[in-house]
């Protein structure tokens, strides 16, 4: 049966609600009311061939609460004069919200609403665009309006985000909130207090101007005669990225790599350093000016995404070389291919020839589908004769 039945009324009244719609209008928006109800009712054959089911549905519709149907006449050649259904609409908010038991709810928001308006009017409209989102955020909301008021009155504080000393917030509750805060802030705090370059949660210390902790480059010294810290020779070094950039290195070559145990492994080479990569991240070494001077290498799975690494390496670096990432490395250890589950397929336009032409084959599953080679698979024994032809 494809008539509007009285829990198809209720659902599209339900659905106005998770929309925000209903909720709307308390935050300042324009009322859906009255809001009209899509009601599909019987046909002139259904009166012929269905009329007892027609006259209980007809009783269910009437006996529904908080909907008002507006009845039509119908001529009927068979029946005669026939009033059934014709519209249904809901009036009123209250209407709406008995419908669907959601009077406590909106009572809840409707007080948000108010406290917003009395501290914070300009969340406002926040609070109309994302009247859902609010609610589920009601317990914390008065604690979140504290946080917006602190950061009006310390405009880009300079201090971590634990030393922040708002009675009743921890500063936890800052870092769980970082999402919602963000847009928060963006709404209430100046535009000349926000720096604009720094998105996202990883960007919300820099953006609000807060101190961050120093990004931090781990390497290790392959070649002993290199005296790059006072006193150190060799060993696992991590520094922050201000030191790193600082040191006066006279490293000829550097690796970077991806797994741990091949850094930790790697072995002494003549003139050069060891660098623990970051997949995507190469924020660290923007600044390093020694490395400029020096040949660069990068190990990286075989695979989309570790030639991708190498292409946005190069974008800073373009000395930089590929190291046990070509056909013939991947062709020898057949035996460790795997799966690469969520292959690249966009152009790489710093990738080299030999590379771009693996790159092709890997990304159109020529040799295998979804085909990686990681790194931590090779061999040793290749490392070390890849060394040798290097130096």
């Amino acid at each position: 049966m494809s008539w509007t039945r009285p829990a198809d009324l209720v659902a599209q009244v339900g659905k106005a609600w998770d929309s925000g719609a209903l909720l709307a209008p308390l935050a300042g928006g324009e009322s859906p009311f009255p809001m009209r109800l899509r009601l599909r009712g019987p046909t002139s054959a259904d009166l012929i061939d269905r009329f007892d089911e027609v006259r209980v549905w007809v009783t269910e519709l009437q006996a529904l609460r908080h909907i008002r149907m507006q009845t039509r006449q119908f001529r009927h050649r068979v029946r005669g004069n026939t009033i059934l259904p014709d519209e249904a609409w809901v009036d009123t908010l209250d209407n709406a919200l008995s419908l669907i038991d959601r009077k406590d709810k909106a009572a809840a928001f409707e007080a948000q609403v108010q406290q917003t308006r009395d501290r914070q009017p300009s969340l406002l409209g926040w609070l109309h665009k994302w009247p859902l989102r609010a609610l589920a955020l009601d317990a914390d909301w008065c604690r979140l309006l504290d946080v917006v008021a602190w950061m009006q009155a310390h405009p880009r504080p300079g201090i971590y985000l634990r030393q922040v000393d708002i009675p009743g917030v921890h500063s936890k509750f800052i870092e769980r909130h970082r999402g919602v805060l963000i847009e928060l802030f963006d709404t209430a705090l100046p535009e000349s207090v926000i720096d604009t370059v720094a998105g996202g949660v990883s960007g919300f210390q820099r953006r609000y101007g807060f101190a961050a902790k120093p990004e931090r480059v781990r390497f290790r010294v392959l070649d002993s005669a290199l005296s790059l810290l006072p006193g150190v020779t060799g060993g696992d070094v991590t520094l922050d990225v201000n030191s790193f950039r600082a040191l006066r290195c006279n490293a000829t070559r550097v690796f970077i790599t991806e797994n741990e145990t091949n850094f930790l492994a790697f072995p002494s080479v003549t003139g050069s350093l060891v660098l623990f990569g970051a997949g995507y991240g190469f924020d660290a070494l923007d600044g390093t000016d020694w490395l400029r001077q020096c040949q660069l290498y990068y190990w990286g799975d075989i695979d989309t995404h570790g030639f991708a690494i190498l292409d946005q390496l190069r974008a800073r670096f373009p000395q930089v070389q590929g190291f046990l990432m070509d056909r013939a490395t991947l062709m020898a250890f057949e035996p460790f291919w795997g799966r690469e589950e969520h292959q690249l397929t966009r152009d790489l336009p710093r990738l080299r020839d030999e590379e771009y032409s693996l790159y092709d084959d890997l990304r159109d599953q020529r040799i295998r589908d979804n085909l990686r080679l990681e790194q931590e698979f090779i061999g040793f024994d290749r490392v070390h004769g890849a060394l040798v032809a290097l130096c």
